[in-house]
């Protein structure tokens, strides 16, 4: 039995500048230290808590398959 995967979109839409150090950590981690940079990743319990940090700058968009 195959497990589905669901994945998230991920933009950055807020800068980096003048936030707490590990704000700016967590954008790198999820790939987005450009603004406009986008991100598709699967959908995780630790990816979901690294977006829940930074929820004031990225815009999330679900993918259905």
């Amino acid at each position: 039995m195959t497990k589905e995967q669901k994945f998230i979109s991920v933009t950055q839409t807020g800068s980096p500048i003048r936030r707490q150090a590990y704000q700016r950590q967590v954008l790198i981690g999820l790939g987005l230290n450009k603004m406009s940079r986008q991100r598709v990743l699967e959908d995780t319990p630790s990816i979901r808590g690294m977006i829940e940090k930074v929820k004031h700058m990225v815009k999330i968009d679900y993918i259905q398959d």
